[in-house]
């Protein structure tokens, strides 16, 4: 075993550690010859412990030609300020944190380590296996399998309306703690691991409010949305667990979408399985479902996902029906809130979905008819679509910085185009803070509105070298023929409105095409919405028709985006996981064909 740190996304020092196999396997080839291994497996501990109890795992798991890998999750064990204090993690939106160090971790080890992220499997335990569950939903990374063991998705509160509580706490202490009621004779029946757990000084014995609420609300739209994950997994339960709550990791399990799934309880068992008196069973259940896994072919492409409900969404119930009735009413107090609500009322007049809203919600200051209109302007502004929508603008800038620093760091000159802009502010904003270096923008979009907005908004700034026109972003062969030739292309909120595939596939294709080898483009999806019928039944889009959003999975849109010739190099997503962004590069020529006889083996019956 050998100790290392790695620097994560913002970043703060987390350790790990890292067992490596000391002879080569038998295999045809290595993609690296400074490590003996092809296939790693990476261990995420459960609350309140650290990597360093993984031991015996690793141990007893006995696949002595795997690279093993375990970290300490911020704020645990020596991933802590200070290793020998008592601590607890108090951080901001703590547990997207934590799954984002997630994503870097893993990065790092494919990166450091030169083991293909195709050849990566997870085991993962409690807190842990939330994190690993909501890090395959999230940024669909094309890994082996997991095995998630007594996942924390819903933990046992023994005090009436204890969520409630905690989330008022939060409110008026952002930065809470609450002792943790689990003791040692909880998690285990075999006393030697029960008084190992109680004397060991790098465990936390207390839990932060921010990780409790957010990953309770996390792991409830995981599990509602366990379909999307196509995963090979298997799921171990304890049959007698004090510390989360059995039925929920069944009603995961029968959701699940991977074709290649197990499940197994074990009656009597406490909550940690890995230290059970009778853990031999459950690590011999890992051990071969991870080996059965490794002998699997890589699944293909997922299907799409989501077409059904969007059939259903596009047609709104007949007006006398109960459900016409409930969302009739709602649609009528929102147009006459729009005549008090300047946002509302932008809505009504351009589209919910239009350019004039976005750069309203952008803007993110209320403004209406009377107090009550500002009050009602508030509301709408801070509602769940429109947090995430600001937080995606963020999203956006940050990669787009990111992106113009690999063109420069390459010698290439600065060419950005967006294909649907609306009014272009996430790029023109951007390029308004470089300080007059020199990057060049092509702006277009179907409406010809949104262009002369996006001309306007370009004067204001000072943005020099910008061409703004009207264009189809799913015209092919217009997109191939932009110039200047783009280094950067960015589509934002398009996708998501269209249910074709096909027709998305040939936009990307086409911005493929004018990319050219090793340009960059940025692409939002929209994996989900809390408020996904309301919208469709009540709003109306740009073109006066009702707002039906097409939500597809990160691994669906991150598979049409691969078969266009890019791979992802980075996903971005706000805490409450409706919009991602991401960043991928297109492979060049060579790359691509030998990606495209790749997936045609796979693919093939």
């Amino acid at each position: 075993m050998i100790e290392q740190f790695f620097t994560t996304w913002d970043g703060a020092r987390l350790f790990y550690r890292a067992w490596l196999p000391k002879e080569p396997p038998k295999v045809p080839s290595q993609e690296r010859s400074g490590l003996p291994a092809t296939r790693a497996l990476v261990l995420f501990h459960r609350g309140h412990e650290h990597s360093g109890r993984f031991k015996d795992l690793v141990r007893r798991l006995d696949l002595t030609d795997f690279a093993v890998f375990a970290w300490d999750a911020r704020g645990h064990g020596k991933s802590r300020p200070q290793a020998d204090e008592p601590a607890c993690p108090t951080y901001e939106d703590t547990f997207a944190c934590l799954v984002r160090d997630a994503d870097c971790f893993v990065k790092h080890l494919v990166r450091e380590y030169g083991i293909a992220i195709e050849n990566v499997a997870l085991v993962a335990h409690s807190v842990g296996a939330v994190i690993a569950a909501a890090w395959v939903h999230d940024y669909a990374p094309p890994i082996r399998a997991m095995v998630l063991a007594s996942p924390a998705f819903e933990v046992k509160l023994y005090v009436p309306f204890a969520l409630t509580f905690l989330r008022l706490q939060r409110k008026v202490q952002r930065q809470a703690c609450v002792k943790s009621y689990v003791r040692p004779g909880m998690l285990t029946h075999d006393p030697v691991e029960a008084e190992s757990y109680a004397r060991d000084p790098l465990i936390s014995r207390e839990v932060s409010v921010n990780l409790l609420i957010d990953m309770h609300d996390a792991a409830a739209r995981v599990v509602a949305d366990a379909g999307a994950i196509r995963t090979p997994t298997l799921l171990l339960s304890s049959g007698k667990d004090y510390v989360v709550r059995l039925p929920v990791q069944r009603e995961f399990f029968r959701r699940l979408g991977s074709p290649f799934k197990e499940m197994h309880e074990y009656d009597g068992f406490y909550h940690d399985l890995w230290h059970e008196k009778d853990r031999t069973w459950p690590i011999s259940h890992a051990r071969d479902f991870l080996l059965r896994a490794f002998e699997q072919p890589l699944e293909p492409a997922p299907p799409p996902a989501n077409q059904a409900e969007y059939d259903r969404l596009s047609h709104r119930p007949a007006a006398l029906s109960p459900s016409g009735l409930n969302w009739g009413t709602q649609r009528l107090f929102l147009k006459i809130a729009g005549k008090l609500s300047r946002g509302i009322g932008t809505g009504w007049r351009s589209g919910f979905d239009s350019g004039d809203s976005l750069d309203y919600v952008y803007r993110n200051q209320p403004d209406g008819v009377t107090p009550l209109g500002r009050l009602i302007d508030r509301v709408y502004l801070n509602s769940p679509g429109w947090s995430g929508i600001r937080r995606r603008k963020v999203h956006v800038e940050e990669l787009l910085l990111k992106a113009i620093g690999l063109v420069r760091a390459a010698g290439r000159p600065v060419h950005i185009f967006d294909p649907a802009a609306g009014g272009g502010r996430y790029v023109l904003e951007t390029v308004s803070r470089l300080g007059g270096a020199p990057v060049t923008v092509t702006l277009r979009d179907w409406n010809p509105a949104n262009a002369e907005a996006a001309s306007r908004l370009a004067r204001e700034l000072n943005v020099q070298d910008v061409s703004v026109g009207q264009g189809d972003a799913f015209d092919r062969r217009s997109l191939a023929g932009v110039q200047p030739r783009p280094g950067i292309a960015i589509v934002s909120g398009l996708y998501e409105l269209f249910p074709d595939n096909a027709k998305v596939g040939e936009s990307l294709l086409g911005l493929a095409d004018a990319l050219g080898d090793d340009g960059f483009l940025i692409y939002t999806n929209q994996p989900w919405h809390p408020q996904l019928e309301m919208i469709a039944r009540v709003l109306d889009n740009r073109e006066g028709k009702p707002w039906v959003m097409r939500c597809r999975s990160q691994a669906e849109m991150d598979s049409l985006v691969a078969r266009a010739g890019f791979e992802k190099l980075e996903t971005l997503l706000d805490k409450d996981g409706i919009f991602t962004v991401s960043l991928a590069r297109r492979r060049p020529a060579k790359r691509e064909l030998e990606a495209g006889l790749s997936r045609a083996s796979r693919e093939r019956p």
